[in-house]
């Protein structure tokens, strides 16, 4: 077998960048590697909401089939793109240090931020603005059922395309702004100033985290990545993934979720909306370190327990399927 990992990416400038990163933290662990590039189906159709493609995988299983073909070595992934259920014949070889977890709006209009009810650096309790003309964009399910909830008057339109794109379309469209991933926009030196942190939103589970996936049993890829492991990082994103995995049952929701360990507690935080943004159940756990395993479960079933199963239930009804990914 080759010495030189070959290291399989979209090719994206977000996803060259986060390949490119491990690429050389690899090289300073004298590991030789080259980059392969590859698009994936979320790339070719920039169109259609992610919703509507009614697949998990979207953005990773063009590099999974990759790997499963021996055409790459690893693969690495914004970590909340990756399905809880990963390939089969697939492992986690590492996670990397967590970036900026949050969403950020990016708006065109001084007055924006104000209107939102933001001001001095802070969100108010109250909406200020929820008049019928507001329109924001984004792609992602989850971030328009937690935007419906707390402003249930605005419009919300359809962005799609990578981090460039999008804010190409902010500037073309009559929109007020956008809602993004702010680690996308920062690792590539792209976050617009006029930008603010949504505090009030919670993130995708695993966002702002890179995963580096490999085949089982190849050793070398996987002691090739180990030391790049990030112990806080994996174990908070493990939690929100598996909370994310106990409340699939067959349906995937507007499902948020954010694990953070500090003097060897976890402090959690949990929600799921409505796609409409009406309905809202959330948790909030503190659990020891030791519990890492079962924190994400026993969240899923306090959730459920207090309002999740009805929002669930409410889906599957009306027969509304979504894909959990952003």
């Amino acid at each position: 077998m080759s010495t030189v990992l070959r290291i399989g990416t979209r090719d994206s400038e977000l996803a060259v960048w986060q390949a490119t990163l491990v690429q050389n933290q690899l090289k300073e662990l004298g590991v030789q590697s080259e980059l392969v590039y590859l698009k994936s189906e979320g790339d070719i159709d920039t169109i259609t909401p992610l919703y509507a493609l009614g697949v998990q995988g979207v953005f990773t299983k063009v590099l999974d089939a990759a790997l499963l073909n021996n055409r790459i070595d690893i693969a690495v992934h914004s970590m909340k793109d990756v399905p809880t259920q990963m390939a089969q014949g697939l492992q986690q070889a590492a996670v990397l240090k967590r970036a900026n977890y949050k969403d950020i709006f990016v708006y065109k209009e001084e007055s924006t931020p104000a209107a939102l009810g933001y001001n001095n650096g802070k969100w108010n309790g109250d909406n200020d603005d929820n008049s019928l003309d507001f329109t924001i964009a984004t792609g992602s399910v989850r971030r328009i059922a937690q935007w419906l909830h707390r402003y249930p008057s605005h419009k919300v339109e359809n962005l799609r395309g990578n981090v460039n794109t999008r804010l190409r379309k902010v500037k073309e469209h009559n929109w007020k702004g956008a809602i993004f991933a702010a680690a996308g926009l920062e690792r590539i030196g792209l976050r617009p100033a006029t930008s603010i942190d949504l505090d009030w939103m919670l993130p995708a589970p695993a966002q702002g985290a890179i995963m580096i996936a490999c085949r089982e049993g190849d050793e070398f890829a996987l002691e090739s990545c180990r030391s790049l492991d990030d112990e806080s990082t994996a174990i908070c994103t493990c939690v929100e993934r598996d909370f994310l995995s106990a409340l699939m049952g067959g349906c995937s929701t507007p499902i948020s979720a954010l694990a953070e360990l500090n003097n060897g507690e976890i402090y959690f935080k949990g929600n799921i909306v409505s796609p409409d943004g009406k309905y809202k159940a959330v948790v909030e756990k503190r659990l020891l370190k030791e519990q890492w395993h079962e924190a994400g479960r026993l969240a899923a079933a306090s959730i459920l327990a207090n309002g999740g199963q009805a929002i669930i239930n409410s889906i599957r009804k009306t027969g509304l399927t979504t894909n959990g990914n952003d």
